[in-house]
């Protein structure tokens, strides 16, 4: 499984707010430029995240973005799963559990298929990776980064 640049730069940005969002809400352009990605690709990443319920807007001449939840209850399964979908490794209904994905493509073996045994075990370590890895624990290695180095410009994912 390989994310795309959705998913890397989404959380990229999330770490971001929660780093420099404490005192005041953080504004696109300043994510934008600390982690270096374009502010209209992550206009429509924090639209997601936003209706997600993983950030909130705040409005005014120090508007921006803040975390809607504590750290610690936002998981980065949540972040993925919210801008790249489902995190399965394959379309198949033993996998996803969505009856009729098997259908829908050309594997054709389902009743035969023994691998399907390799998919859900890949997708289940995955899953349970993913969604037992707070974000608290993300901005405490990117303070240690930040002790280290003297900035947290980047997350580096």
């Amino acid at each position: 499984m390989k994310l795309s640049t959705k998913g890397r730069y989404g959380l990229r940005a999330v770490i971001d707010i929660a780093l420099h969002g404490k005192t005041e809400a953080v504004a696109i352009s300043a994510i934008a430029e600390r982690q270096n990605i374009s502010a209209k690709f992550l206009e429509q990443l924090i639209a997601k995240l936003k209706r997600a319920g993983i950030v909130i807007s705040v409005r005014g001449a120090q508007g921006g973005y803040r975390l809607a939840r504590a750290p610690e209850d936002i998981s980065v399964g949540e972040v993925l799963r919210t801008l790249e979908g489902d995190l399965n490794p394959v379309d198949c209904e033993e996998v996803t559990g969505e009856p009729g994905t098997c259908e829908k493509n050309t594997c054709g073996g389902r009743d035969q298929c023994v691998t399907k045994i390799v998919w859900k075990r890949i997708s289940d370590s995955i899953n349970d990776a993913v969604d037992h890895l707070m974000l608290s624990e993300l901005l405490g290695d990117s303070r240690s980064k930040e002790d280290n180095t003297g900035s947290a410009d980047s997350t580096g994912a």
